[in-house]
């Protein structure tokens, strides 16, 4: 595991080079943020976004997808893996919202676990994205980082995520995920990590470190334009909970 100093060098490293990183989930308030989220399991940010594309405009609060049903939302989410019982979990959460919650989405993590479908991952990724919470969701993006660079190894995504979160400086915490998550999606790789642009590389634990390819493409990590990590984040709460229309 890496030492203290090592940790905060290779954070405040991704944060330089992720500056403006942000979920690329597509969403305008933690209620659709939290269905992007729960729809996202085992799937991709693209597909999540094309299907929420469609669905929104027709569905985007608790009562409104009650009112579509679980049978009249699955056309609409049924190129996403697992839509079946994705479906039926959005419709119970809804459900859940509205007699329990008054139809908001809570801000804490915990109370956020116990709507259907939404476990630890998350509810920290609603809590951290839509909240400001110092949370940090592990996917399988951060857990391959975490391990091959001796950040913070664990044996499961959760066990990961509740050690980041204790050894992480407080001034990254809010923003880790994000950098963690964009390195390991464009230049940490599961089959072939880019070692030779990779900004950590001197800090990482990593062995045998990818060389150049034999083109000379020595691209650096690309940087996130303000434009497009800015999009579709809202500030943070200041309550507990943040309203959804009913």
């Amino acid at each position: 595991m890496l030492k203290p100093v090592q940790r905060y060098e290779l954070l405040r490293r991704l944060g330089q080079t992720y500056p403006y990183a942000r979920s690329e989930l597509r969403f305008r308030d933690p209620f659709e943020l939290l269905v992007a989220v729960v729809l996202s399991a085992q799937a991709t940010d693209v597909s999540v976004n094309k299907a929420t594309a469609r669905l929104f405009p027709v569905a985007n609060t608790p009562g409104a997808l009650l009112q579509l049903g679980e049978e009249g939302l699955k056309p609409y989410i049924g190129t996403i893996g697992l839509y079946n019982s994705k479906a039926r979990n959005l419709i119970a959460l809804c459900r859940k919202l509205i007699d329990e919650h008054g139809g908001r989405v809570p801000s804490d993590r915990e109370v956020l676990r116990k709507l259907p479908g939404v476990g630890w991952k998350t509810a920290s990724v609603v809590a951290n994205v839509a909240f400001g919470a110092p949370t940090i969701a592990v996917d399988t993006h951060i857990f391959r980082i975490a391990s091959r660079t001796g950040l913070a190894p664990g044996k499961t995504p959760d066990a990961v995520s509740r050690l980041l979160e204790r050894i992480t400086p407080p001034e990254f915490a809010r923003d880790a995920h994000h950098w963690l998550i964009l390195h390991g999606r464009y230049v940490c790789k599961a089959r072939k990590p880019e070692c030779w642009r990779c900004v950590i590389a001197g800090l990482c634990r990593f062995q045998p470190q990818t060389p150049a390819p034999t083109d000379g493409d020595r691209r650096p990590a690309a940087r996130i334009s303000r434009r497009s990590a800015a999009r579709k984040r809202p500030s943070p709460a200041r309550n507990k909970s943040a309203p959804v229309p009913r």
